[in-house]
Order: C-alpha cells, then sequence, then structure tokens
C-alpha cells in the first residue's frame, strides 16, 4: 500500500494505483494540461471512499510506503486507463524510414530535401 500526500489531505492506496496515478500526473506536468480523476482509496479514518483529484503542472504529489492491515486497494480497469492516458501523452518518435520505401533506382523521396 502507498500513502498520498496531495494537496494537505492523505489517503491510502494500492502500489500499481499509486504508480499509474504518479506516472500519469508526470505525464500531464511535461505537457502543461491537468485532469480530473477519481481514485479508490481509503480515508485516514479507515474508510473506503474514492477521492477526487485535479492533476496539473503544479500538483505536489507525494506517494510513500505504508504498512497496513487489510487487503491491498485494488483497481485493474482504472490502472489501464491511466497507463493508455500516459501514453496517449509520450512523446512521439519519428518512424525510420526503411530501405523498401526507396524507388527502382534506390532514391529515397527525403532525398530532394537533402
Amino acid at each position: 500500500m502507498r500513502r498520498i500526500v496531495y494537496a494537505g489531505s492523505s489517503f491510502y492506496t494500492g502500489d500499481a494505483l499509486a504508480e499509474a496515478l504518479m506516472e500519469y500526473a508526470r505525464a500531464l506536468a511535461r505537457h502543461g494540461i491537468a485532469d480530473t480523476i477519481f481514485v479508490p482509496g481509503r480515508t485516514m479514518q479507515g474508510e473506503l471512499d474514492r477521492i477526487e483529484m485535479l492533476l496539473g503542472p503544479a500538483s505536489q504529489i507525494v506517494s510513500e510506503p505504508v504498512e497496513l492491515v487489510g487487503p491491498e486497494l485494488r483497481d485493474d480497469e482504472l490502472v489501464a486507463k491511466l497507463g493508455a492516458l500516459t501514453a496517449e501523452l509520450a512523446p512521439h518518435k519519428p518512424a525510420v524510414e526503411s530501405d523498401d520505401q526507396a524507388d527502382d533506382g534506390g532514391h529515397h523521396p527525403f532525398d530532394d530535401l537533402l
């Protein structure tokens, strides 16, 4: 389990959820944009709830390991969704042109740009 400290408050969530949350927050910050998400968590009073978080470039989030009694909080669907959203924000690498794109004379379309 992880304790998430955010906006002066804390809650507990599962390891995979915390990792996906931190990766998504990092990707949003890299692009200077924000998003609101709901994360399953256990409040400091021990109640299960969905915690609303506004993630953006100025978000200051701490994730630290904790030992708690009880089952690990999981939400595989949310972890997958956050992973997909993070991947959408990942830097795109240009495709490498292969030799099969050359015409019969060995001329590549981009040769004219040089």
